[in-house]
């Protein structure tokens, strides 16, 4: 099995992913990827004050380099009066 670092990136910055994990397959990383990026999307509507445009991403890589990105572009478009 190889080892994937998924590295977080959002309007905050870049947080790396130091331990990893062992996966099987790509479609294994890329199945967590979503998953962390889905629970990123959750936290920060619990937590950020201004929900009106967020930027995230999972960036993924092996020992080799990078393997993928999942991103999220959320906005909040109101009509206007």
């Amino acid at each position: 099995m190889t080892r994937y670092y998924f590295d977080l990136h959002d309007d905050d910055g870049l947080f790396a992913d130091e331990e990893g994990l062992e996966l099987s397959s790509l479609r294994a990383v890329q199945t967590e990827a979503t998953r962390s990026l889905v629970d990123m999307a959750r936290d920060a509507m619990h937590g950020s004050p201004d929900l009106s445009k967020r930027h995230m991403a999972i960036e993924v890589r092996n020992e080799a380099g990078p393997v993928m990105q999942v991103r999220l572009h959320f906005a909040v478009e109101k009509p206007k009066q």
